[in-house]
């Protein structure tokens, strides 16, 4: 059984195995590389490898292959109401012809994964804004993490902001409001982090700069600068401290559960960088719940300098 697709622009340049996960979920590597190996996925009648990157009106044919639900594990998309797409669409900052600047809310993922949750790529899949287009994800932000996110409207302003990210020509800027009084009131955190692939462990080298806004002995409003942009890495560093971020239910201290807050008090503040020599600029405004915090634990704020 033969099956034939022909490339659409919004997979222009993108490789044949992103393609195949792109199209069909989350298929093996070792898979896709047996059947590029044994002539069953071909690009314009042709053999290719993996890493061969496909165009805009490109030819591709499967040959006898069936995707079967043990391989694939589909992500379930969220089908957004009228009310959540304009509750988004409220956030936004700014829109322009090639992205979309929005002050993102705590509790909403960026993408859905093999459950079905709320997620930012299926809401503003269904919004007017990208309309004869799709969302590009170009960064991460935690679930729970508020403030600036960039979602841009193309592949090629995508694969422009993906580069400066990985590039760290993006500069980022975060609050946190967090347990305790830090003994520094300024100065850069270089640690180890840990995570695991599987039963792999991995360390990876996490840099981030600091300066405290404010403190008391209860609590400390810290500006972060992450140099490196590992999975939860000012969470993470202000943990090991052993003063981890209010609400956070995943790095706390055994005595910080008592009248823990319900949101994450860690906001993306400011994200700023270059391009084609215009500086661009964006501020979150901080959420109520994070103002009043600041406010309970006696805490000042009035932007940055």
């Amino acid at each position: 059984m033969k099956k034939y697709y022909i490339v659409d622009s919004t997979c222009n340049d993108m490789r044949i195995d992103r393609w195949i996960r792109f199209k069909f979920g989350k298929i093996p590597q070792g898979l896709i590389e047996k059947y590029l190996r044994s002539g069953k996925i071909k690009l314009n009648k042709k053999k290719i490898k993996s890493s061969q990157k496909i165009s805009t009106k490109d030819n591709i044919d499967l040959f006898n292959i069936e995707f079967k639900e043990s391989i694939v594990q589909k992500k379930i998309k969220f089908k957004p109401s009228k009310e959540v797409i304009k509750s988004n669409e409220d956030q936004i900052i700014d829109n322009n012809e090639n992205f979309i600047v929005l002050n993102k809310s705590s509790g909403i993922s960026v993408q859905g994964g093999t459950k079905s949750k709320k997620n930012l790529v299926d809401i503003f899949s269904k919004s007017e804004i990208f309309q004869g287009t799709k969302p590009f994800s170009v960064h991460r932000l935690d679930k729970d993490t508020s403030g600036v996110f960039i979602i841009a409207k193309n592949r090629e302003s995508a694969q422009l902001l993906t580069s400066l990210f990985r590039l760290r020509k993006v500069h980022k800027t975060y609050l946190a409001i967090c347990h305790g009084e830090l003994v520094k009131d300024s100065g850069e955190w270089n640690d180890d982090l840990i995570r695991y692939d599987g039963e792999k462990k991995i360390i990876e080298k996490a840099k981030t700069l600091y300066k405290v806004l404010d403190k008391n002995s209860e609590a400390s409003l810290v500006e972060l600068k992450p140099i490196t942009g590992r999975k939860h890495q000012l969470r993470k560093q202000l943990y090991a401290l052993g003063q981890p971020i209010f609400g956070d239910i995943k790095y706390k201290l055994s005595n910080s559960t008592r009248g823990l807050n319900k949101n994450l008090m860690l906001h993306s503040y400011q994200i700023k960088f270059i391009i084609n020599n215009v500086k661009h600029t964006y501020t979150a405004l901080l959420p109520d719940y994070f103002r009043n915090l600041l406010k309970t634990k006696r805490l000042s704020f009035s932007g940055l300098k």
